[in-house]
């Protein structure tokens, strides 16, 4: 399989540095917008990786691309404002496209936390059935939330439940960064999107609907050690996904931001520095959300300072196959130390990174396939579960005392 990556950023090269050890592709190729990352990244990599120069938002020049280099697949690794361009170059060039998070969302104009808007994914959901017509297969949020979350939704309908009450997606965290009183372990342009946009829920009575930001807060025992964390509503592409797939009462994303981090996104918003609408500073237009990004560190590049765990995970209630009420959370852990000292990619980066590439390997031998707009959920579990324990990453499944 030859694959084109599109970004360099902290989860395009950690795809690239995974994908060069575990040897499974023919090429790959790795574009960004800054020509000069991206010939880095590939040239650490391996020799049969390349780098070159590329806009995410030109969607010829990305059609092009896939085309000279006689892509199979497009690996779309840049923010969520791209999607759309990558996603429509894969489809005229007729290659396979996965991502890791979904075509933006926008909030309800009149009632923004009671009714969903423009929801997360629906940009591409409308193309849906030019990829079903065409026999391409777009494999969507295949990171590890969304993505390694979905499958452990999957798994548990149809391994460990004869119906479901709700699937919960919590992901938490001890990770610190030295040095550093805010510092966020992902895109900041990103986590400003996830947490500050109305969560969304949905409930098989009511569909989709949302609600306010940081809403119903709860404390969710993590395992490995990190313990309990509290977690609040997020805006995440597996609440858009599950349901489509999976049967099931109620699907939420609850993610442990803590009280400090949170005020934080508060202040931001309050101050309209979330804001991607361009401002006239000095003889400069630019947008406040992009000046944040460009004050705060690369999370690519902090994982020497970073110390500690990350969990993601699935927290699936219902009534197990004998009938019984149960509880379970499928989890997945990284270790920042283990990430850095393997593979020189911090934890939260490698735990999405591992995802994909896992996919790719299994689209390319033929263990998934499909056509069509799918989300992981829609596709057998056992195969990436499998894959994801033989790669050296293992998952895990904590019984909880059913409440």
């Amino acid at each position: 399989m030859k694959v084109l990556v599109v970004g360099a950023g902290g989860v395009g090269s950690a795809f690239a540095n995974i994908a060069a050890r575990r040897g499974n592709f023919e090429t790959v190729v790795v574009a960004d917008y800054d020509g000069a990352r991206a010939e880095r990244v590939a040239g650490s990599a391996a020799e049969h990786f390349s780098g070159v120069q590329l806009d995410a938002s030109d969607q010829a020049s990305i059609t092009e691309l896939l085309r000279s280099e006689q892509c199979d697949a497009v690996l779309n690794a840049v923010d969520p404002r791209f999607v759309m361009p990558v996603y429509r170059a894969a489809l005229a060039a007729g290659v396979t496209y996965v991502d890791m998070a979904m075509s933006l969302s926008h909030p309800h104009p009149d009632a923004p936390y009671a009714k969903t808007g423009v929801k997360l994914g629906d940009e591409q959901f409308e193309l849906g059935p030019q990829w079903e017509e065409r026999g391409l297969l777009a494999l969507v949020g295949m990171g590890v939330e969304p993505g390694l979350s979905d499958v452990f939704a999957r798994y548990a309908a149809d391994d460990l439940f004869s119906s479901i009450e709700e699937v919960g997606i919590r992901d938490g965290a001890n990770l610190v960064v030295d040095g550093y009183d805010f510092c966020p372990t992902f895109s900041i342009w990103t986590t400003i999107e996830e947490c500050l946009n109305p969560p969304v829920i949905w409930e098989k009575e009511r569909g989709w609907f949302t609600t306010e930001p940081f809403s119903e807060p709860e404390t969710f025992e993590f395992p490995a050690g990190i313990g309990p964390v509290e977690c609040v509503n997020v805006e995440h592409e597996e609440v858009l996904l599950v349901p489509r797939w999976v049967d099931t009462d109620r699907v939420t994303f609850k993610y442990g931001l803590g009280d400090e981090f949170i005020g934080v996104l508060k202040t931001i918003h309050m101050l309209g520095l979330d804001s991607t609408n361009e401002v006239q500073v000095g003889s400069a237009r630019v947008s406040p959300r992009d000046v944040i990004a460009a004050c705060l560190p690369d999370p690519a590049a902090i994982g020497d300072l970073m110390h500690g765990l990350t969990c993601a995970g699935t927290w699936v209630k219902g009534i197990g196959k004998d009938g019984s009420p149960r509880e379970v959370y499928c989890y997945h852990v990284a270790d920042n130390d283990w990430s850095m000292s393997e593979y020189g990619s911090q934890a939260v980066v490698w735990q999405t990174a591992i995802n994909p590439v896992l996919a790719l390997e299994l689209i390319d031998s033929g263990a998934w396939s499909g056509t069509g707009l799918v989300g992981p959920e829609a596709l057998p579990p056992h195969p990436f579960l499998d894959l994801l324990i033989d790669s050296g990453a293992p998952w895990g499944l904590d019984e909880r005392t059913p409440t």
